[in-house]
């Protein structure tokens, strides 16, 4: 008798995925282990050195900052010295602090007599031209209107007092003929 025919299927053998397939096939020899030995040994050691190493780095940099800005400073006094030793600088410094004259001249103290509010509001000096923040024409409109509409006379304007009858001294009478 026959025997009946049977088909084979092939059977795959399943291979673990993930992370355990790559961990199998790790194969460590002593020199492999030896070397990545050196290499912990060499981080461990090297790292606070590495450290220090870069903290000096900081402090060079800090410090030639330091030194940079004091070199500026040195240049910044030697010109001021040199103005100094100038004897047109000297005169011209000792007229604007000290209010000294020449012989012969005339020297004028101008008070400046505005309140302080607008005392602050002053811009720097430049070569360029700069809008002003003042109301000139309300300004002039206001005097010409106080000027116009005020019954003061023109001394008590002036605020020179005006002479009251209580002030002034009695006459003597006019001798009789």
């Amino acid at each position: 008798m026959a025997k009946p025919r049977t088909r084979r299927v092939p059977v795959r053998m399943s291979r673990p995925t993930g992370s355990g397939q790559w961990l199998r096939q790790l194969h460590f020899s002593a020199f492999s282990l030896v070397m990545m030995g050196v290499l912990v040994l060499a981080v461990v050691i090297l790292a606070p050195t590495v450290q220090a190493f870069l903290a000096q780095r900081q402090q060079i940099a800090d410090q030639q900052h330091a030194v940079d800005q004091l070199a500026t400073q040195v240049d910044t006094l030697k010109d001021q010295r040199a103005r100094w030793n100038d004897p047109s600088y000297l005169r011209a410094q000792a007229r604007d602090r000290l209010y000294y004259v020449m012989p012969g001249e005339v020297s004028y103290l101008v008070i400046d007599d505005r309140p302080p509010a607008a005392k602050q509001d002053s811009t720097p000096v430049s070569s360029k031209l700069q809008k002003t923040r003042t109301d000139w024409v309300g300004s002039l409109f206001g005097s010409f209107m106080g000027a116009g509409l005020t019954d003061a006379t023109p001394q008590q304007l002036d605020g020179t007092p005006t002479p009251t009858p209580a002030t002034t001294a009695p006459t003597a009478p006019a001798p009789k003929k």
